[in-house]
């Protein structure tokens, strides 16, 4: 077994690497570190993690509608959430579903939008980071893991 260390980058696929450079820079605050066209790879940075944004040769649609179950979460601080959320709106970019999460591995407010190739971003004010659900909860056929799903 490799015992691995963490996460070095993710890559999200998109259709123009520099339409999407750009907004993930204005939008997401991403800073730039390179782009490369021969390959129509960028390489960003995002607090002290990478992202790299790749043109993909294959067509972009990750979720059905707005289903938001593959995404990528970025955290902000607790009280930046309504600034955050007031500037995703003020762009005309629409939240297609917002919680307030008391379960689960990851608590706190987040809510959820397309980028320009509608991958789902995730933005999470995160308060604490728990165990996750109970194995009853889990095992209970009748329990709604997110009773507030949209799917």
């Amino acid at each position: 077994m490799i015992k691995t260390t963490g996460v070095l980058h993710f890559t999200i696929p998109v259709s123009d690497t520099v339409k999407s450079l750009n907004f993930y820079i204005e939008v997401l605050g991403f800073e730039l570190i390179q782009h490369v066209p021969q390959i129509d790879m960028v390489f960003m940075k995002c607090g002290d993690d990478f992202v790299n944004l790749t043109k993909s040769k294959t067509s972009i649609n990750p979720n059905n509608g707005n289903d938001f179950l593959v995404h990528h979460a970025f955290k902000i601080e607790v009280d930046k959430y309504e600034e955050a959320k007031k500037s995703i709106i003020d762009r005309g970019i629409e939240i297609i579903h917002e919680e307030h999460r008391y379960e689960g591995i990851f608590h706190g407010k987040q809510f959820y939008f397309h980028d320009l190739d509608r991958n789902v971003i995730e933005i999470n004010a995160l308060e604490k980071v728990t165990d996750g659900f109970s194995e009853d909860q889990i095992n209970n056929k009748d329990y709604k893991v997110f009773p507030n799903l949209k799917s």
